[in-house]
């Protein structure tokens, strides 16, 4: 899973919105295909690391991969049944945080047919609507 080697604060605040568009990471830059958001949220390591073996396992490790996003964010969470009070939790997760228009994946070195299909797969493990987009 991806994580931080290192970060300047342990624990961040939350924020209410993600609000606007992504002005970075909005084209197919590496690749020939990718995978672009339709709408904002967040996306753990897990489901980036599940969307990503999903996407390898389907094409037999031909062709390259590229991920364009990365968990920086620690979500906190406190232990089943903990009372309330008791200051914050734990950091749990790490979460990237993506606008409509970000590219998360990228595909190249198979054909067409196969990377739609790839990425289809990958789009099932994510929270977020996604399109496959063409360089």
């Amino acid at each position: 899973m991806l994580v931080p080697k290192k970060v300047k604060h342990r624990k961040w605040q939350r924020t209410d919105q993600i609000k606007g568009r992504a002005t970075r990471t909005t084209t197919v830059a590496f690749g020939q295909y990718g995978l672009k958001t339709q709408e904002s949220g967040w996306i753990s390591s897990r489901q980036i690391e599940a969307a990503r073996r999903a996407m390898t396992r389907f094409i037999q490790r031909g062709g390259k991969i590229w991920i364009r996003i990365f968990p920086d964010r620690p979500i906190t969470a406190h232990g089943a049944e903990m009372p309330m009070g008791k200051g914050k939790g734990a950091v749990d997760y790490y979460v990237a945080v993506v606008r409509p228009g970000m590219v998360l994946f990228e595909i190249d070195g198979v054909t067409a047919e196969i990377a739609k299909q790839a990425m289809k797969l990958a789009a099932y493990k994510l929270p977020v609507k996604t399109k496959v987009v063409f360089k």
